[in-house]
């Protein structure tokens, strides 16, 4: 299993717009960050994406990807799911609907911000979209991986992260429950939204990322959903403990 991250940005990315700080300023490519997404590369080449915010189509073309076989949505904020239009030219290339796992709230959520692809008589060329419902309990397959959901809070929404064997993504979390937790447990990596080093009432600090990790204890904990406000990727990693980093985008994990 091959991890990409396709964006490892917070929901304005980096840098920002009319934005003169360091990190914004930065020559570093480690320090551009699309908004954020992984693809998860199956043993047999096929490609699960997790999140399609607006970036989607240029984090497509980066890595080269010819097929999907799937995407999975944590939550309908729009630095998630705004990119999901872009899946046509797969549906056009492949002549299949793009299966799109997600629960009941986002998935409502979906057919109201693109009425145009459920309208009776839809306009052609629209991406073909099957909603698949899924639920926190209930672990499913793709391909056949098995895949567990993990809810986190996102403040007082509710986001799903995502188990694949010894990886588990859970990104926009601030807190977890002791039930979910236990759904982590024995995770050899870890990635978990860190936005900044100041408290935001619905993101992870760097430093609650930092506790959370050591209490689930994975073999690496990779960090993500970075605000330009964390600084400079050069910088911030020396601060860090020895299997606790910066994911950037790009970055490849074979596990």
């Amino acid at each position: 299993m091959k991890i990409t991250f396709l964006g490892t940005g917070t929901s304005q990315g980096v840098p920002i717009i009319g934005c003169d700080c360091n990190a914004c300023l930065s020559k570093d490519d480690k320090d551009k960050r699309l908004r954020c997404a992984i693809m998860v590369t199956l043993d047999d080449g096929k490609n699960i994406v997790v999140d399609t915010g607006p970036d989607f189509r240029q984090q497509m073309l980066r890595e080269k990807v010819q097929d999907v076989e799937a995407v999975l949505i944590t939550h309908e904020h729009n630095d998630h799911i705004i990119g999901i239009d872009d899946v046509r030219p797969i549906n056009f290339k492949h002549r299949k609907d793009m299966p799109v796992y997600a629960v009941e709230r986002v998935i409502q959520n979906l057919r109201e911000r693109f009425k145009y692809v459920f309208a009776p008589n839809p306009y052609p060329g629209i991406p073909r979209l099957n909603l698949l419902p899924m639920h926190k309990s209930q672990p499913f397959k793709i391909a056949g991986q098995r895949i567990i959901p993990i809810e986190v809070m996102h403040y007082k929404l509710p986001v799903i992260g995502f188990r694949f064997n010894d990886f588990t993504y859970l990104t926009d979390i601030k807190t977890i429950s002791d039930e979910e937790l236990e759904k982590v447990k024995g995770t050899k990596i870890l990635v978990l939204g860190a936005l900044q080093r100041q408290q935001h009432i619905s993101h992870l600090t760097i430093d609650e990322a930092i506790e959370l990790a050591q209490k689930i204890n994975p073999e690496m904990t990779y960090l993500t959903h970075l605000s330009h406000r964390l600084g400079k990727h050069h910088d911030v990693i020396k601060t860090l403990p020895k299997n606790i980093t910066l994911a950037y985008d790009g970055l490849q994990l074979h596990i």
